[in-house]
C-alpha cells in the first residue's frame, strides 16, 4: 500500500512544512502547525495536493512561454450581480472564471445576500446554488419570505466535494454558490470539515473547476471573534476577492468592504440595510450617516473620508470626562485608538491644550471603520470641542492629516472631498493648504490651513 503524504501548515499564514516544529518561521507564532494529508500518493489517484497557488488552475495555465506585449489585452468580460452596491465592491460586476469569498460574523446576513442574489441572477443566467448548513425546505422558507422569485434557481444540498463538482459538470452553471466552505469535505482528507486540510484543499478543488469551466464562484467564509477568516490563510491567496461583510445585530445597517480584488479597487465600500424583505442597498450612504440631532451639541464634528472611489461624509463624535482614575482611558470605536493617543500628545504640543487627566472616548457614527489618516484634523478638533464644551457649526466639514510636528499634510482627491460636501449643503471647510481649490464650489467658503495652531484659530 502507498504511503500517504502529508504537511504541516500555520493555521496563522498558512506557511507549510515538511515536518513538525514548535514555532512557525514565517509568522513566529507558537503552536500554530497542523498536519494535513495530501491524498495518496499512488498513481492515478485523485488528490488535491498542493492545492493553492502550485497545484490549482493547470487547466488554464499556459504552458507556452509568450512575450508580455503579444497578449491579449480584451477586457474581462463582467456582468451584473443586480445590486449596484455589489457591483461597486466587486470593481463592476461579476468575473467569469473568478473565485470571490464573502466573509462576516453570523446573523451580519451573508446568506440572505446571497440568496437574494442568486434568486435575481437565476432570471437570465444558470444558477447553482449549493448549502451544507441548512436543508433545502429552511432555504425555501427564506426565499418566500423574503418575496423572491424562486423558479430557474438549482438548489443542492450537499457537503461533499466529490459530489457537488461531478453536479457542477453536467449542470454547468455560470454561477456556482457555496454556503459555506467551513461545511465542504473531500473524501481523501482524512480531517472533520472545517479543519485546515479541508478548507484548503476544498477550496483549491472548486476554485479549480471555476478557473477550467469560466464559472463564478461565490463562497461564504466565517469569521473568528477577532474579525478574521475562520480556516488557513493561505485561502485569502487562493481566491481573486475577499469581501468582509459588517455589521451588528443591533444596528440594521451593513457595510461590506473589499479586502481584496483582483479586479478593481480595495478598500471599496457598498452600503446595505437590513429591511423585513432582507438586504436593500444604500445609494447616499452620506445622507444615512449624516442624521443628525436637531440640537448641535459639543464634540460633535462631520468629516470626509475616501472609500474605495468615493467620497463618505460621516459625523465623528468625542466625548472628554475628567478621569478619576491614574491612567485615564482611550476608547476609540471606528478608529485606531493608538493614533488617538499619538494625536492627543500633537495637540498638548503644538495646541497648548493638555488632556492627560481626561478620559477620551471618541465614535465614528454609524458604525464605518474609519481606515486612512484625513480623519486627525477632524478628530482633534471634535476633542477641543468636548474639551471647551463649545459647539462647532453644523455647517462646518473638515479633513486632513495631521503630523507629528503639528503641520497639516494633504490628502488624496480633496478636490471631490469638498465638492461631495458641498453637493449635502455644507458651507465651510477646513482643509489642508495643499487641497485648497483654485475655485471653491458656490456657496462653500473654505480655509486653508498649514498648521495645528491656525486651524484651531480658524474655529
Amino acid at each position: 500500500m502507498a504511503k500517504a503524504k502529508s504537511a504541516f501548515v500555520c493555521t496563522e499564514c498558512g506557511a507549510e512544512y515538511s515536518k513538525w516544529q514548535g514555532q512557525c518561521s514565517n509568522c513566529r507564532e507558537w503552536n500554530t502547525l497542523t498536519e494535513i494529508r495530501l491524498g495518496s500518493s499512488r498513481p492515478g489517484a485523485a488528490s488535491t495536493a498542493g492545492g493553492g497557488s502550485r497545484g490549482g488552475y493547470a487547466g488554464t495555465l499556459s504552458r507556452e512561454v509568450v512575450d508580455l506585449s503579444g497578449v491579449d489585452l480584451t477586457e474581462v468580460p463582467r456582468f451584473s450581480s443586480t445590486f449596484v452596491e455589489f457591483d461597486r465592491v466587486l470593481g463592476g460586476g461579476l468575473v467569469p472564471g473568478s473565485a470571490v469569498l464573502l466573509g462576516g460574523h453570523p446573523g451580519a446576513g451573508k446568506s440572505t445576500l446571497l440568496l437574494q442574489t442568486a434568486c435575481r441572477l437565476a432570471q437570465s443566467k444558470r444558477v447553482l446554488y449549493v448549502t451544507g448548513e441548512e436543508s433545502l425546505s429552511q432555504v425555501a422558507m427564506r426565499a418566500h419570505r423574503l418575496q423572491l422569485p424562486t423558479q430557474g434557481l438549482k438548489m443542492l444540498a450537499e457537503t461533499s466535494v466529490e459530489t457537488l463538482l461531478a453536479v457542477a459538470e453536467r449542470e454547468r452553471p455560470e454561477v456556482l454558490i457555496i454556503d459555506s466552505i467551513q461545511t465542504m469535505h473531500l473524501e481523501d482528507i482524512g480531517s472533520a470539515p472545517g479543519g485546515v486540510a479541508q478548507v484548503r484543499e476544498s477550496a483549491a478543488a472548486l476554485t479549480r473547476f471555476a478557473k477550467q469551466s469560466n464559472t463564478v464562484l461565490l463562497l461564504v467564509g466565517h469569521v473568528t471573534k477577532d474579525g478574521t477568516l475562520a480556516g488557513p490563510k493561505v485561502l485569502e491567496h487562493m481566491i481573486d476577492a475577499s469581501l468582509l461583510l459588517e455589521g451588528g445585530s443591533d444596528s440594521r445597517f451593513r457595510t461590506l468592504r473589499g479586502q481584496k480584488n483582483r479586479f478593481g479597487a480595495i478598500n471599496e465600500l457598498g452600503v446595505f440595510a437590513m429591511v423585513e424583505l432582507g438586504l436593500k442597498e444604500v445609494k447616499n450612504p452620506s445622507a444615512i450617516f449624516l442624521s443628525r440631532g436637531e440640537e448641535q451639541a459639543a464634540g460633535s464634528l462631520v468629516m470626509v473620508v475616501w472609500e474605495g472611489t468615493r467620497p463618505i461624509l460621516v459625523e465623528v463624535q468625542a466625548l472628554l470626562d475628567e478621569s478619576a482614575l491614574g491612567n485615564p482611558r482611550r476608547v476609540a470605536v471606528g478608529l485606531d485608538p493608538n493614533r488617538l493617543a499619538m494625536l492627543l500628545a500633537v495637540l498638548h504640543k503644538h495646541g497648548g491644550l493638555f488632556t492627560g487627566d481626561q478620559d477620551v472616548f471618541l465614535n465614528v457614527v454609524g458604525g464605518v471603520k474609519v481606515l486612512e489618516t484625513s480623519a486627525d484634523l477632524a478628530v482633534l478638533l471634535a476633542v477641543v470641542s468636548s474639551l471647551q464644551n463649545r459647539p462647532l457649526p453644523r455647517e462646518l466639514v473638515v479633513f486632513g492629516e495631521v503630523g507629528l510636528s503639528g503641520e497639516i499634510r494633504p490628502v488624496p482627491s480633496g478636490q471631490e472631498r469638498i465638492v461631495e460636501a458641498a453637493k449635502h449643503g455644507f458651507t465651510r471647510a477646513i482643509v489642508p493648504r495643499g487641497n485648497a481649490p483654485r475655485q471653491s464650489p458656490e456657496g462653500m467658503q473654505v480655509v486653508a490651513v498649514d498648521k495645528l495652531a491656525e486651524a484651531l484659530e480658524a474655529l
